[in-house]
């Protein structure tokens, strides 16, 4: 405690303009109660330096799993979408492959030609009636 006391005395004397050459030392009681002091503003001080550090150690966890939820959700949303496009161009695909309604309309008109034709071709017989024998 004299070298904090002589470097507090001789600071304070040169910044008032006085000579600092001769420091008287300090009683042993004063000593005792600058240490205590001094002691505990060490412990408060390495207690809130402690606290900031865990504080800022959690909030940068907290940080680092709210990003690796973010990527996994963007990741997610990146996968469904290529999922989508797949579906789609198959769906695309399908539209393709499948005939148009002019092309459907045609193939009927075609159809009740064929009919027609076999049907002006082999006329069918009418039924004819037959007599119900009595007895």
């Amino acid at each position: 405690m004299t070298v904090y006391h002589w470097v507090e005395m001789r600071t304070k004397m040169r910044i008032l303009g006085f000579n600092a050459e001769a420091v008287k030392p300090m009683n042993e009681g004063a000593a005792a109660e600058l240490g205590a002091e001094l002691l505990g503003e060490a412990i408060i001080f390495v207690t809130a330096c402690s606290c900031l550090m865990l504080e800022y150690r959690r909030h940068q966890a907290q940080q680092r799993r709210k990003e690796t939820e973010r990527r996994a959700s963007w990741d997610a949303m990146r996968d469904e979408v290529g999922h989508l496009a797949l579906a789609l161009e198959a769906l695309q695909a399908q539209v393709q492959a499948a005939p148009s309604q002019g092309a459907l309309e045609e193939l009927r008109e075609q159809l009740q030609e064929v009919r027609f034709q076999l049907c002006a071709r082999n006329p069918q017989p009418e039924p004819q009636a037959t007599p119900v024998s009595e007895e």
